[in-house]
């Protein structure tokens, strides 16, 4: 494909500052937005461990750093470190790193690499510029093989919701594999489902998979499908631990869930959320920093 200029990002600007609690941070991301008016903001609490928060602002001009020391000392945050990214092709960037990727039957591939994919496997295919939850990442990876060990040890169709979705590359390939079981993925962001729902107009499962906008099961259409037999959760550490009862009320008897988005020390503390929902662990899968757990509902 030629190279347009849509295809290339020109040159932008991070700035990246650290607090200490959630109150702090929400407050120095929201004086960002109404002050600064920078072109994206993000307040996460960060995966470390160290219990602190990051405050992101993103920028298409160079921010005044004058500004962003002031603001940063007003909420008694770390200096900002401002940092600038140089004009990108991100697309062809992702063609050349993501590779194809094997989970058992499931074969990940990009459309650039249409002609690899093997006799009797399970194309999932995912485009370069969709590239979040493409199964490169040790945390989708590691679903697809824990969802390849379920069907080893015979797991039947059933109910499944992929909860926090992305590309819905884990509730593609229950689709492509259950070709009657209901099939519903959610995600809190409406591009993320839009984005869905393009992988499976490309993947030819357009209508096999309903794809909603929802925090959890907070919509009508997750509670109507349940109880659900299967339901992937690929998030982080602290929605998973509070949806775990709610996973425990949507799910059947003897229903599994596969859970990732953890670092590895992360795991224990799900782990134990887990078993007082209502929970047994079945499998735990470490790829890299990252665990995956196989988990049936008691």
């Amino acid at each position: 494909m030629s190279e347009t200029p849509s295809d290339i990002t020109p040159a932008s600007w991070t700035a990246l500052t650290t607090l200490k609690t959630k109150a702090q941070a929400e407050g120095l991301g929201t004086a960002l937005e109404e002050t600064i008016e920078p072109d994206g903001v993000g307040v996460f609490e960060m995966e470390d461990g160290s219990g602190l928060w990051e405050v992101g602002a993103y920028f298409v001009e160079e921010p005044d750093d004058t500004q962003l020391a002031l603001l940063a000392a007003a909420f008694d945050a770390r200096p900002f470190v401002i940092s600038e990214v140089p004009p990108t092709d991100w697309v062809a960037h992702v063609r050349r790193e993501l590779q194809p990727v094997e989970a058992g039957r499931f074969f990940v591939y990009g459309s650039h690499d249409a002609d690899r994919l093997p006799e009797g496997r399970v194309g999932l295919l995912i485009e370069a510029a969709m590239a979040f939850g493409t199964g490169h990442h040790g945390t989708t990876l590691g679903c697809l093989k824990a969802f390849e060990a379920l069907l080893g040890d015979g797991l039947k169709p059933g109910p499944v919701a992929d909860i926090g979705a992305g590309t819905a590359v884990l509730a593609m390939a229950a689709a492509k594999v259950w070709s009657d079981a209901p099939i519903i993925a959610s995600d809190i962001d409406m591009v993320a489902v839009e984005v869905a729902q393009a992988n499976l107009d490309v993947n030819g499962l357009a209508g096999r998979v309903e794809c909603v906008e929802a925090a959890g099961f907070d919509h009508p259409r997750l509670v109507a499908l349940a109880p659900y037999d299967l339901i992937f959760a690929n998030i982080l550490m602290g929605p998973l631990i509070d949806l775990a009862p709610d996973l425990a009320a949507h799910a059947a008897l003897g229903g599994h869930a596969i859970l990732s988005g953890l670092l590895n020390p992360q795991a224990d503390d799900v782990i134990a959320a887990y078993d007082a929902a209502g929970w047994a662990l079945a499998r735990r899968d470490e790829i890299g920093d990252w665990t995956t757990l196989t988990l049936t509902r008691r």
